[in-house]
């Protein structure tokens, strides 16, 4: 151990020398606090209004630069949005663009401000370390860009406006009897929010870039029409022929099938194609101008009556009712298009007759005659005759359900010289006139009367305007009152089979004869009719004569006979099962009816002839 022999003096110099030096240091330390003080102080007092040093931007020390210098410096340098180049492609295709043509700008500004601002943010402190930190180790100022993508915008609408184009599905049409098709084409858009996304890269980087731009395609749903374009050709190559089994068929020629030809995009299992059909609405047209010549209601089959076996013999087989099935015909026609083929059947919904060809008479509820009625035409001439036939044959085996009402309107059909009736004198408008279906009265009589005498329920009659000779004639006539007019079709005669057997009719042609026959199943009704009950008789007026040239001088021929105007009235009741039915009876009124004498010009007619003016 090292000892030292120091007295107390010499200890308290020793410590007082301590003391100076150590006040000697501090005094020292102030002195450069103070000077480095007084240097930052001086230093800031130098660069205020400029950067500091050490800041620079771009490669430019920017220390002692004021903030507007320092914008120019840097602009001058950062050169970018004018020098730069951004390569837009698309395949082969080339569009060179300046920076500043897409909106791309050097923020000058903000940079100068933020090289401003390095030694002059915070506190105090904080201030001083940045603004030494930049003097010892460098302060670098990056670039700041600013990307107005608003401009760059307008700048890619203006090449999507060169490369966009419009989806085109290939066309198929027809001019004349031409087929014509045209290839699709694949649509094509600039993505143009994908595009500014790729400009940010090289932008930020102030980097020249080549950037393909982002091209969204939208194929067509239909490239290529040629398969289709061929099929139509077939289809058009010859006629197109719509058969039916018991006509004339469709024939649609090739000028007119081509103006029914549709072309419509389908989805299918292998993608999308043309279909080609047949123009719905104008074939529809077409067909519903032939649909009434080949339509026709279900017939039942007719029977006659064996009063030998008490069986039914068909007399006519029963007809199947079809109605044509357009849409089923536009199914078939638009299916030989798929085909190639050049014919088609025309559809028909069939519809079956209630009462087929093989039943039997209890089936119908059909055992025995229950009316019988019949009138006499002496007198005649042929073509009534003739109609007579004609009408009544309308109605032989005819079947009636029960419960249904009989127009014999309907049944009749139109009384034309086209359906084998002949010209004749009818009553219309109050006069004895030449026309149509003379002698179909005598008919709606015969049937007024079978239904009228079985109590059968009569839905409409109509009388004759004056009392006609014909309905007076046999052994059995009734007298007046019980006849009736048909005129197709506004006057008719209805009645009802209120029973619930079927009604079979039977008519017959005797002579001068007509015999009306009504077979079914008695429900036990009896009818009683009362004779008729007469009023009012009004004698008819003078003869009148007319001229006729067509007939020879001195020939006198009468074409209308003289009748008693007169009221008449029918009382009819039906009872059943000893109570009554029901009643009802039949009200006529005849007018007075005139003679009519036709003679040729010149003929010495008698003196108190009443002759038309």
């Amino acid at each position: 151990m090292f000892k030292t022999n120091t007295s107390p003096r010499e200890n308290a110099s020793f410590i007082a020398i301590i003391q100076r030096i150590l006040i000697a240091l501090a005094s020292a330390v102030a002195v450069l606090l103070v000077c480095t003080a007084l240097f930052i102080i001086m230093i800031r007092i130098f660069f205020a209004g400029s950067a500091f040093p050490g800041v620079d931007a771009a490669g430019i020390n920017l220390e002692g630069m004021t903030k507007p210098e320092i914008e120019v410096a840097l602009g001058g340098v950062l050169t970018y949005p004018n020098n730069g180049q951004i390569i837009l492609s698309d395949g082969d295709r080339l569009w060179n663009a300046r920076p500043e043509q897409l909106g791309v700008v050097i923020d000058a500004p903000t940079m100068a401000h933020e090289a401003m601002a390095v030694g002059r943010q915070g506190n105090p402190l904080k201030a001083i370390k940045d603004q030494f930190d930049a003097w010892f180790n460098a302060k670098n100022i990056a670039p700041r860009v600013i990307f107005d993508q608003r401009v760059a915008d307008v700048y890619l609408r203006g090449l999507a406006a060169q490369i966009d184009q419009t989806v085109q599905e290939a066309s198929l049409s027809v001019e004349g009897v031409d087929v014509v098709t045209v290839p699709g084409r694949i649509g094509r858009r600039v993505d143009i929010p994908a595009v500014l996304e790729a400009l940010n890269v090289p932008v930020a980087a102030l980097q020249d870039a080549k950037i393909s731009l982002v091209i969204r395609e939208t194929p067509p749903k239909v490239m290529d029409a040629s398969e289709q374009a061929k099929l139509a050709r077939e289809i058009l190559s010859q006629p197109f022929i719509l058969s039916v089994e018991d006509g004339e068929p469709l024939i649609l020629e090739t000028d007119e099938l081509a103006l029914m030809l549709r072309f419509d995009i389908i989805d299918s299992s292998d993608g999308a194609r043309y279909q080609i059909s047949i123009d719905q609405d104008l074939i529809t047209d077409a067909l519903e101008e032939i649909a009434p010549d080949l339509d026709c209601r279900p017939e039942n089959g007719r029977y006659i009556f064996n009063d030998d076996t008490r069986e039914l013999d068909l007399l006519e087989p029963a007809i199947i009712g079809r109605n044509l099935d357009i849409a089923g015909t536009i199914e078939a026609i638009n299916q030989s298009f798929e085909d190639g083929a050049h014919e088609t059947a025309l559809v028909f919904d069939a519809t079956l007759p209630e009462v087929g060809d093989d039943v039997a008479a209890a089936d119908l509820g059909i055992t025995e005659l229950v009316s019988i009625a019949s009138t006499y035409f002496n007198g005649s001439g042929s073509a009534r005759v003739h109609n007579i036939t004609t009408a009544s044959a309308v109605f032989h085996g005819l079947l009636i359900p029960p419960g249904e009402t009989l127009s014999m309107a309907e049944v009749l059909g139109d009384i034309t010289l086209d359906n084998g009736y002949a010209e004749g004198l009818i009553i219309y408008g109050g006069h004895t006139i030449k026309g149509v279906g003379g002698g179909v009265c005598q008919v709606s009589t015969t049937l007024f009367r079978t239904a009228f005498y079985g109590g059968y329920p009569i839905v409409e009659r109509h009388q004759h305007a004056y009392l006609v000779s014909y309905y007076q004639q046999g052994p059995n006539s009734p007298g007046p009152g019980l006849d009736a007019a048909v005129f197709v079709p506004m006057v008719d005669l209805k009645f009802i089979n209120d029973t619930p057997s079927w009604l079979l009719m039977e008519t017959y042609i005797y002579g001068t004869q007509l015999v009306w026959k009504f077979y079914s199943t008695s429900d036990g009704r009896v009818v009683e009719i009362s004779k008729p009950e007469i009023s009012n008789k009004v004698e008819p007026k003078k003869p009148l004569y007319k001229e006729n040239p067509d007939l020879p001088k001195g020939e006198i021929k009468q074409v209308d006979w003289e009748a008693e105007g007169m009221d008449v009235i029918v009382y009819r009741t039906v009872t059943r099962n000893g109570e009554v039915f029901f009643e009802d009876s039949v009200e006529t009124h005849y007018l007075p009816w005139q003679a009519v004498y036709e003679y040729g010009p010149g003929t010495e007619l008698p003196e108190d002839a009443l002759i038309e003016e």
